[in-house]
């Protein structure tokens, strides 16, 4: 399958259920079901919603009209406003391998330069290694800590990426 039978676009309240059923089905896939993670964060059934407000954005990728990952950019929590977070960015085992990853990110970064962000942040696992390195090859640094106050402490690895730098 080529990135071309891919559609990637801003969420739709229409949405909101598919994207709630991704989060819930891939985040028990690496063991974030438990406290401390965004599969309990109460928007995720209002992800429309949640990202209409100034400053945030979630997008979809469908295949086939289906919508088969996502995800957003939101200001961090507790965070310097120049800072923002990239979120719940997960994607159904269909859809990996496929460069989806990759163009919602490059989507996400690009949004987050648009609004005014100097610095994207992201918590994630260790279990979520092709993350990890699409985060790296795309110029993101690990960090020793957490930043900000996203409630999300069952995270255990933590990236930021200066965005006043040109794009990988």
């Amino acid at each position: 399958m080529s990135n071309d039978e891919l559609t990637l676009r801003p969420i739709r309240p229409t949405d909101d259920a598919a994207v709630a059923g991704v989060i819930r089905a891939v985040m028990p896939e690496f063991g974030a079901d438990g406290p401390g993670f965004a599969i309990h964060d109460p928007e995720v059934d209002t992800m429309s919603a949640a990202y209409a407000r100034p400053r945030h954005a979630y997008f979809v990728v469908e295949r086939a009209g289906r919508v088969i990952g996502g995800g957003g950019i939101a200001p961090l929590e507790g965070g310097d406003p120049g800072v923002c977070e990239l979120r719940k960015m997960y994607f159904l085992p269909e859809a990996r391998g496929l460069g989806a990853g990759e163009r919602m990110l490059r989507r996400c970064l690009d949004f987050a330069r648009e609004a005014g962000f100097q610095r994207c942040y992201l918590e994630t696992l260790a279990s979520m290694t092709q993350a990890q390195k699409l985060y790296r090859r795309l110029g993101f640094e690990p960090l020793c800590a957490p930043l900000g106050s996203t409630g999300h402490f069952g995270c255990d690895h933590w990236y930021a990426l200066d965005l006043t730098k040109p794009a990988s």
